[in-house]
């Protein structure tokens, strides 16, 4: 009589290891994410809107690993928008969050119909489509009592949003990890601000979860989101560290080196004005490191840094 050996093999363990080290990462960046800008407070009850693809499947799962061991006390209570989009599988988060043991509430609006009669064809539909579901979140949120919005847009999310304004908005200025709603009732947060969008995918693929594609914006592949998109993974290939130190820009601003005048006074500026840096500025050497060639033309003559 032989027995089976049922202890797993070298490559399994070393895949269960790196899939427990990525849940340990997403756990602690949604949980700094948190701490950072204050998202959750005790007796929060928070809204996790759902929408069936990777990200929001993964704050609500992460929401609820860290909900378990919080030193503070909060509820979530899941939120699904069905728009009626032809071919919604209207059964497959009810039974996930079922079998999952989770408070939801699945809110039924056809805002797609909406969407596809005032917008021309082959035109973009994220906005229109974001003012509806924004909308209607809004008020399920009043009626459900929640404190708290949570949406799932992650770091990619906020540097696309940053690179869209920049080239296109001429306004320096991306998604915020917290903010208050324009009719100063409701607080939306995106815990997952931290966390990489390869992370998520990931993510999505150990967890299985049950991925629902969207018609609406998730079929439309020619907009600016998707060329800020591309350009930042080709960063991420070819320019180390731009990527990284970009998104921390974000969070290490400068306003008397800008040109902002409701940020900063230059008008009254004076030589008794306190000033935190002052021309020191100008002796830094951000680029020293860098091993890019560019060339500049002034008055004619090409000047090259290396």
């Amino acid at each position: 009589m032989t027995t089976q050996n049922t202890f797993p093999s070298k490559a399994d363990q070393k895949i269960q290891f790196e899939n427990n080290k990525l849940d340990k990462r997403l756990c602690r960046q949604v949980g700094e994410a948190i701490g950072d800008f204050n998202m959750i407070e005790d007796g929060d009850k928070v809204m996790v809107c759902l929408s069936g693809g990777k990200d929001s499947f993964a704050m609500l799962d992460i929401l609820l690993k860290l909900k378990a061991r919080a030193p503070i006390h909060f509820d979530i209570v899941a939120v699904n928008l069905d728009q009626k989009q032809p071919g919604f599988p209207d059964t497959v988060l009810p039974e996930y969050l079922t079998r999952l043991g989770v408070d939801f509430h699945i809110e039924t609006q056809d805002t797609y119909s909406i969407v596809k009669r005032v917008i021309e064809e082959g035109k973009t539909t994220c906005g229109l489509c974001s003012r509806l579901r924004r909308g209607i979140l809004y008020r399920v949120a009043d009626e459900l009592g929640a404190t708290k919005i949570a949406l799932g847009h992650h770091r990619d999310d906020i540097l696309e949003t940053f690179l869209l304004n920049l080239f296109y908005g001429g306004k320096l200025k991306a998604m915020p990890p917290k903010l208050v709603s324009d009719d100063k009732k409701h607080v939306v947060i995106r815990p997952l601000a931290y966390v990489l969008e390869t992370d998520l995918e990931r993510y999505a693929v150990v967890q299985q979860y049950p991925i629902i594609p969207c018609n609406l914006c998730g079929s439309q592949d020619n907009l600016q989101r998707q060329a800020m998109k591309a350009m930042i993974n080709e960063w991420d290939k070819t320019k180390k560290g731009w990527v990284e130190s970009m998104f921390s820009a974000m969070g290490n601003i400068v306003p008397s080196h800008l040109m902002d005048g409701d940020l900063f006074d230059f008008r009254s500026l004076t030589v008794e004005t306190e000033v935190s840096e002052g021309d020191i500025a100008f002796d830094e050497e951000p680029c020293a490191t860098d091993s890019f060639k560019t060339d500049y033309n002034t008055h004619g003559q090409t000047i090259t840094f290396v």
